[in-house]
Formats: C-alpha cells, sequence, structure tokens
C-alpha cells in the first residue's frame, strides 16, 4: 500500500507509477494531484492556441484524458510536463482545425525578425497576439514560444513546411503593424 504525501514531496516517477496503480484510490488520488500540479501551465498554452476560454478548457480536459490513457506509454526519457504539453498542443490544434481556423496564405514571404518599440510590456504583447488570426496565431506560437521546428509544425498541423514559415512571417508582420500603430 502506497503512504500518500503532499504534493510536492511526490517525484514524477512516483507520480506516474501511483496513477499506473491497480488500487483505484490510490491512482485517483494520484491522477488528481498530476492534473492539479499541471493544469494551470496546460491551460495557458491550450488557450494561447485557442483563443477561447472554453475551447481551451475543452482542449484541456481531452487532453489529460488521453494523458490518463497512454501514461504507462512515458518513458521517461523527457520530463513529464513536457510529455504532457505535446499531448496538450496537439488536442488544442485538433481543436482549432474542427472549428476551421485556419487561413491558408499561398504567398510565401521572407521571415524577417519583429522589431518591437521600446517600452513594450509582456501584457501589450499577449493582447497583439491575440488578434492575430487564428492559423497565424497558433503557428506563431508553436515555433516562437514553445520552439517547435517548422517541420515539427508541418507534422503536427498538417500542412507544409512552407505554410509554417510563411504563417510565421505574417503573424510577425502584422505583430509589427499593430504594435508600431499603438507607439506611433
Amino acid at each position: 500500500m502506497f503512504r500518500l504525501v503532499t504534493p510536492p514531496d511526490l517525484s514524477e516517477r512516483t507520480l506516474v507509477d501511483r496513477c499506473l496503480s491497480d488500487d483505484q484510490p490510490v491512482r485517483r488520488t494520484a491522477q488528481r494531484l498530476l492534473y492539479d500540479r499541471y493544469k494551470r501551465a496546460m491551460f495557458s498554452t491550450a488557450y494561447r492556441i485557442i483563443n477561447d476560454y472554453d475551447h481551451a478548457n475543452d482542449a484541456l480536459q481531452d487532453a489529460f484524458v488521453e494523458v490518463f490513457r497512454n501514461l504507462d506509454q512515458f518513458a521517461f526519457r523527457s520530463a513529464l510536463g513536457a510529455w504532457i504539453k505535446v499531448i496538450v498542443v496537439r488536442q488544442a490544434v485538433r481543436k482549432q482545425r474542427l472549428e476551421n481556423r485556419f487561413e491558408t496564405l499561398n504567398e510565401i514571404t521572407h521571415d524577417q525578425p519583429a522589431v518591437l518599440p521600446d517600452g513594450l510590456t509582456g501584457a501589450e504583447l499577449d493582447a497583439a497576439i491575440r488578434t492575430l488570426p487564428d492559423g497565424a496565431r497558433t503557428v506563431f506560437l508553436l515555433a516562437e514560444v514553445e520552439g517547435y521546428t517548422h517541420r515539427e509544425i508541418a507534422d503536427m498541423l498538417g500542412i507544409s513546411e512552407g505554410t509554417s514559415k510563411s504563417q510565421v512571417s505574417y503573424a510577425k508582420k502584422l505583430l509589427r503593424q499593430r504594435l508600431n500603430h499603438c507607439y506611433e
């Protein structure tokens, strides 16, 4: 029988082992601890991609169902949070695709670094990112915030690498326009 301890005292391996326990009360308690440990960060990731509170909650719920169904496949080759984040990102992208929120951009433009106005706050940048078209915002966040490569994004979204690059470029162009307009 497992001794239940407070969440900070549990290692990832112990938490996973308990989530896979045959003892249902232990398993349920551990699943709740795992969910509580990661829900805020994962909701933030889903919300940034989807930009809709209810849809982000739906994606989060679907992601954790998938996490618990596949937890026995987690091999500890990465941090548990990183593994969960991949599932959350994929669920958020699926949710967004179901809503048909991607625009097709045919024009390939070259990626340029964004030059941001002095004095720009994180809140202002976040607000500007939320105004981007859904597809451009999603690809921008996956590439520039989450650190995925264009190949990984293309595979995840079912688009070409060129489309991924053009979406990021388009997002940066819109951000430059919107942010520079705010500071004129």
